[in-house]
């Protein structure tokens, strides 16, 4: 795991520094060894490439850039191929010759072998960033699910390209603006979905996609979609589908397991986690060391669940405490190590996590990616009611229904999301709306800014219509949510600690087998997660597997109310805040007097107010 960075771009004598300073801004990524490369490319242009190495395998001789035998095939790569040795054994068969153990000189070589086609071999989580002399070609890539990141900038003659947003603007001349139109769908979506970032100029490269420069000229192409996206064909069912998906989890925890460095697990004691520590367990000659976080308020924590099954895997546990004083203590920080508001205030203790675990391990499992694969939020189970409830005259459902359950108190929020959420007629409006972001109507209601021409969309809404409700929801958590607010979150607080972690669940494989089942074997009923719990009844106890999902939750409802109140109230109406014009001033004080008076909870947007806020005063921007 890594951190890359580089550029094209007419050559100048500052341009060495330039690549140097660009990769000290993601040292944390890779504190174990950096490496550099320049050359001149033709009509006054030189590439550079640059690289800062986290070791996990082949310890001794995986510097990069690294290239093929005669030198004119560059790399560099941040990330982890799990079936490289397969790969290799290939490609020393049809002639390639190694000098190292390393995943990474295997892209090299299936770059040689396959062209751009070696993406679709890949199993795992990468970026990379390859040069072909012979071609004059820069090829970067990105993973099908988008685990790990890449940005780019365009200008005239000059492309720049990094794992992190800090390193683009490490180079001499750019410019931090605002992107105002993503500041709208930010607050609409709670993080700002793909290709945009709050940052003007600056983009994503999309999961799944690859980018081509050559003669001046930068193409980017789609290679591959999440399984989801198609509605279901009719190719029947496995014999034992449980038997199998549990075949297939199992094989995806123990190939992440490969690993040259001490590594662990993030456990919170819910059913995900629980599972990859289980199956951990199966392959490990050793205690599995295990890592967990709690809160002072009881209701938001989850350590005696995972203490349960630290237990009965008898793993070397860790736990750790955290409180709305750590909350306000890093949260700056965390929005420079971002690059964006933190938009979920379960960074932070996972981020104090990261810190805890890298004491004593450089790597470890997750159980990120279950609830978007396998269907295991609550409105996995609501959207299937959105065109029953919407067969209900309009006049009833907006001028009786929505009304009373609006003026419920906030102890009945999550009935309230489903109902109203329920009601929102655009399929393209009700799924962010679903994470508790704002409506459309309560968009325009709050926010002063003119909203863009056209919607920052990525991929996330081109599943077709006649798909189903579940696969269509999933299709976008998959496209969008994922990648874009849970997946960057992961990469983020992880790699700040300078530690790698690697999710089971988005094994590509399994995501294929699951997604070629019948929607009733991921929900049933109201059941979420059906195939998994079928699959742990031996493996976890009752208690675990029947809990209703509580998710990574921090206690901001009450600290807002409480001791963070006038940080709260500073940052978005004092006389230093930055975006009090992005609001129309009446909306945002109705909106704070009914969550610090427990009339309504808001700490959602809130939260996503008070970040966006935070990362203009981190990027000085006015």
């Amino acid at each position: 795991m890594c951190g890359i960075a580089g550029f094209i771009t007419p050559a100048t004598d500052a341009l060495s520094a330039a690549l140097r300073a660009m990769a000290a801004t993601i040292a944390h990524r890779g504190p174990d060894d950096q490496g550099f490369l320049e050359r001149d490319v033709g009509n006054g242009l030189r590439l550079g490439l640059a690289h800062r190495r986290l070791s996990i395998i082949d310890l001794s001789t995986g510097h990069q850039p690294l290239g093929n035998e005669d030198g004119s095939v560059q790399i560099v790569f941040n990330g982890e191929l799990y079936n490289f040795l397969a790969l290799r054994n290939e490609l020393r068969a049809a002639g390639h010759n190694f000098a190292t153990q390393s995943d990474t000189e295997v892209i090299v070589h299936a770059y040689e072998q396959w062209g751009v086609n070696c993406l679709s071999r890949f199993r795992g989580m990468f970026a990379f960033a390859i040069w072909d002399a012979p071609r004059s070609r820069l090829f970067l890539a990105r993973d099908r699910f988008g685990k790990k990141p890449l940005f780019l900038h365009q200008a005239v003659d000059t492309l720049l390209f990094a794992s992190e947003i800090k390193a683009i603007l490490a180079f001499p001349g750019m410019q931090t603006q605002v992107d105002t139109g993503a500041v709208w769908d930010y607050l609409s979506y709670r993080y700002v979905p793909a290709p945009a970032t709050l940052f003007k100029g600056i983009r994503k490269l999309m999961p799944g996609s690859y980018a081509v420069w050559e003669k001046g000229h930068l193409t980017e192409q789609r290679y591959a979609t999440v399984p989801d996206r198609d509605a279901l064909t009719s190719g029947g069912v496995p014999s034992d589908p449980v038997g199998g998906f549990l075949e297939k989890l199992d094989e995806s925890v123990r190939i992440r397991m490969v690993s040259d460095v001490p590594f662990g697990a993030f456990l919170s004691g819910g059913i995900d986690s629980s599972a990859v520590v289980g199956l951990m367990a199966r392959h490990s000659t050793q205690a599995v060391k295990t890592f967990s976080v709690g809160f002072a308020e009881s209701a938001y924590s989850e350590l005696s669940f995972a203490k349960t099954i630290a237990n009965q895997f008898k793993t070397e546990h860790h736990e750790l405490m955290v409180s709305q004083d750590d909350l306000m203590a890093h949260l700056p920080a965390l929005v420079r190590l971002r690059d964006a508001p933190v938009s979920e205030p379960s960074d932070i203790p996972i981020y104090l996590l990261a810190l805890e675990a890298a004491k004593t391990v450089k790597m470890v499992l997750t159980g990120e990616g279950s609830d978007e694969f396998l269907g295991g939020y609550p409105k996995h189970v609501f959207e299937r009611f959105v065109q029953p409830y919407q067969l209900l005259p309009g006049l009833l459902r907006h001028g009786l229904v929505e009304p009373l359950v609006n003026a419920l108190p906030y102890r009945f929020q999550r009935a309230k999301t489903a109902i109203l959420n329920l009601g929102l007629e655009r399929f393209e409006e009700r799924m962010p709306r679903w994470f508790g972001a704002l409506s459309d109507r309560e968009r325009w209601d709050l926010v002063a800014l003119t909203p863009p021409a056209s919607e920052l969309r990525g991929c996330q809404f081109d599943s077709p219509q006649n798909n189903s409700a579940l696969r269509r929801i999933l299709y976008f958590d998959q496209t969008s949510w994922l990648p874009d607010n849970l997946l960057e979150r992961g990469d983020r607080m992880t790699m700040g600690a300078s530690i790698e972690a690697r999710m089971p669940f988005m094994d590509h494989e399994l995501a294929a087998y699951v997604s070629a089942l019948p929607d009733e074997y991921r929900v049933r009923g109201s059941t979420t997660k059906w195939i998994l719990r079928q699959a742990m009844k031996r493996l976890l106890p009752a208690a675990i597997l029947e809990r209703p999902k509580v998710g990574f939750r921090v206690p901001v409802n009450e600290w807002f109310r409480g001791n963070m109140r006038d940080y709260l109230f500073d940052h978005l109406t004092g006389a230093d805040s930055r975006t009090h014009g992005y609001y129309r001033r009446q909306a945002l004080n109705a909106i704070l007097s009914e969550h610090v008076s427990g009339r309504q909870n808001h700490e959602k947007i809130l939260w996503t107010m008070l970040g966006l806020e935070l990362w203009h005063r981190e990027y000085r921007i006015n």
